[in-house]
Protein backbone atom coordinates (compact mmCIF):
# COMPACT_ATOMS: atom_id res chain seq x y z
CA UNK A 1 0.00 0.00 0.00
CA UNK A 2 1.19 3.39 -0.61
CA UNK A 3 -0.38 6.40 1.21
CA UNK A 4 -0.11 10.12 -0.47
CA UNK A 5 -0.19 13.19 1.57
CA UNK A 6 -1.11 16.09 0.34
CA UNK A 7 -2.03 20.30 1.05
CA UNK A 8 -2.31 23.16 -0.87
CA UNK A 9 1.31 24.53 0.44
CA UNK A 10 3.38 21.80 -1.19
CA UNK A 11 3.92 19.07 -3.41
CA UNK A 12 2.20 15.76 -3.08
CA UNK A 13 4.58 13.07 -0.82
CA UNK A 14 3.91 9.45 -1.68
CA UNK A 15 5.57 6.59 0.72
CA UNK A 16 5.10 3.09 1.49
CA UNK A 17 1.67 2.76 3.99
CA UNK A 18 3.71 1.33 6.93
CA UNK A 19 6.26 4.08 7.00
CA UNK A 20 3.43 6.82 6.76
CA UNK A 21 1.18 4.96 9.22
CA UNK A 22 3.71 4.63 11.77
CA UNK A 23 4.81 8.44 11.37
CA UNK A 24 1.02 9.11 11.87
CA UNK A 25 1.47 7.31 15.09
CA UNK A 26 4.41 9.30 16.12
CA UNK A 27 2.20 12.16 15.79
CA UNK A 28 -0.34 11.10 18.07
CA UNK A 29 -2.86 10.30 15.62
CA UNK A 30 -4.41 6.90 14.85
CA UNK A 31 -3.06 6.58 11.66
CA UNK A 32 -6.19 5.40 9.70
CA UNK A 33 -6.13 6.11 5.93
CA UNK A 34 -7.63 7.94 4.69
CA UNK A 35 -7.48 10.90 6.92
CA UNK A 36 -6.89 14.44 7.78
CA UNK A 37 -5.19 17.15 9.73
CA UNK A 38 -7.02 20.18 10.37
CA UNK A 39 -4.99 23.77 9.76
CA UNK A 40 -5.08 24.36 13.64
CA UNK A 41 -3.89 21.06 14.33
CA UNK A 42 -0.65 21.01 11.92
CA UNK A 43 1.75 22.83 14.33
CA UNK A 44 0.81 20.30 17.10
CA UNK A 45 1.32 17.47 14.84
CA UNK A 46 4.81 18.55 13.26
CA UNK A 47 5.89 19.25 16.74
CA UNK A 48 5.04 15.45 17.81
CA UNK A 49 6.83 14.15 14.76
CA UNK A 50 10.19 16.07 15.20
CA UNK A 51 10.45 14.99 18.76
CA UNK A 52 10.29 11.26 17.81
CA UNK A 53 12.30 11.58 15.67
CA UNK A 54 14.83 13.31 17.28
CA UNK A 55 14.63 10.72 20.51
CA UNK A 56 15.00 7.88 17.71
CA UNK A 57 18.18 9.35 16.32
CA UNK A 58 19.29 9.57 19.88
CA UNK A 59 18.60 5.92 20.09
CA UNK A 60 19.92 4.93 17.01
CA UNK A 61 23.48 6.86 17.94
CA UNK A 62 23.44 5.14 21.12
CA UNK A 63 22.89 1.60 19.98
CA UNK A 64 25.97 2.71 17.25
CA UNK A 65 23.58 1.15 14.60
CA UNK A 66 24.92 -1.78 12.42
CA UNK A 67 26.71 -2.32 8.98
CA UNK A 68 23.73 -2.60 6.59
CA UNK A 69 22.79 -0.07 4.33
CA UNK A 70 19.55 0.71 6.04
CA UNK A 71 17.35 4.05 5.45
CA UNK A 72 16.86 5.76 8.82
CA UNK A 73 13.54 7.01 10.16
CA UNK A 74 14.34 10.54 10.07
CA UNK A 75 15.84 10.43 6.41
CA UNK A 76 11.85 8.87 5.68
CA UNK A 77 10.19 11.48 7.57
CA UNK A 78 12.19 14.73 5.95
CA UNK A 79 9.74 15.01 2.86
CA UNK A 80 6.43 14.87 5.19
CA UNK A 81 8.37 16.98 7.94
CA UNK A 82 8.76 20.25 4.81
CA UNK A 83 4.63 19.75 3.82
CA UNK A 84 3.93 20.08 7.00
CA UNK A 85 5.97 23.13 7.84
CA UNK A 86 4.59 24.53 4.68
CA UNK A 87 0.91 23.64 5.57
CA UNK A 88 2.01 25.07 9.10
CA UNK A 89 3.08 28.45 7.38
CA UNK A 90 -0.01 29.10 5.02
CA UNK A 91 -2.55 27.63 6.99
CA UNK A 92 -3.91 24.98 5.42
CA UNK A 93 -5.59 21.45 6.46
CA UNK A 94 -3.58 18.07 5.26
CA UNK A 95 -5.19 15.32 4.39
CA UNK A 96 -3.69 11.52 3.00
CA UNK A 97 -5.26 8.44 1.39
CA UNK A 98 -4.36 5.34 -0.56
Amino acid sequence: MLVTFSCSAYADITMFGDVAVHLLRLMGHSGTVPGAILAEDVQAALECLVAAIQVEQQLQGESGGDDEAVVSLSHRALPLIELFEAAAKMKCNIMWDK
